[in-house]
């Protein structure tokens, strides 16, 4: 049995709209006061897409409380100028990113709260971040998770095995975009149980997508 906490970043979600709260460091922040205020010391971290930035950069400055961290859509590349224009707002990036499947309907709901300008800073930043020295700087053992049709990733960077640091595995999700855990979500949960139950200290590196679990889901 897990305890989970979800935290919306500054700017998305239900949080104040507050401009000078958008930088990423302030992000961290946010992270950093929350996991003080509750009194964990030690915790497996899961972010995804400017979310798995966040967890990475905490996870860069705080070494000794974090034990192991997934990282789902952690950009391997900072470029966004691939991006449809129209794409960089709310209301785009909803749907740019999500399908009309039931399932996303939740996610683009929430989507749609996003602050403009949050998008548009963490963009900025994220310019000047060099996204692979950061994963060579944690400590901590890391999972990244990707959908294999998600159209903010390079795969073909993502899987050279040559940039990706020692201590990451990666695991791709065939039948997913940007949310795998929406798009195939019995494996990704399956995986994420799977994730959490390790044993402290013990690297996500045996993890894999087994066979039965896909024929559980079929």
């Amino acid at each position: 049995m897990f305890r989970t906490y979800a935290i919306d970043l500054w700017g998305f979600g239900d949080t104040a709209k507050v401009p000078n709260r958008y930088s990423l460091d302030k992000q961290v922040d946010l992270l950093d006061g929350f996991l003080k205020e509750i009194g964990i010391a030690k915790t497996a971290l899961v972010g995804h897409g400017l979310g798995a930035i966040v967890v990475m950069m905490y996870a860069a400055q705080n070494p000794d409380w974090v034990d192991r961290l997934m990282a789902i859509g952690f950009p391997v590349e900072n470029d966004w100028s691939k991006a449809r224009p129209e794409a960089l707002t709310p209301t785009g990036l909803a749907s740019w990113l999500l399908n009309g499947s039931p399932a996303h309907e939740t996610a683009r709901g929430e989507a749609v709260k996003a602050d403009l300008r949050a998008i548009q800073f963490s963009l900025e930043q994220l310019k000047d971040l060099d996204i692979l020295d950061l994963s060579r700087s944690v400590r901590a053992a890391c999972l990244w998770v990707y959908g294999q049709n998600d159209p903010t990733i390079d795969l073909d960077l993502a899987k050279n095995s040559t940039i990706m640091p020692e201590h990451v595995h990666q695991i791709i999700f065939d039948g997913s975009g940007h949310f795998p855990m929406l798009d195939e979500p019995s494996k990704f949960n399956r995986l994420m149980a799977d994730f959490l139950a390790l044993s402290s200290g013990e690297s996500p590196q045996n993890l894999q997508l087994k066979e039965e679990w896909k024929r559980r889901i079929r």
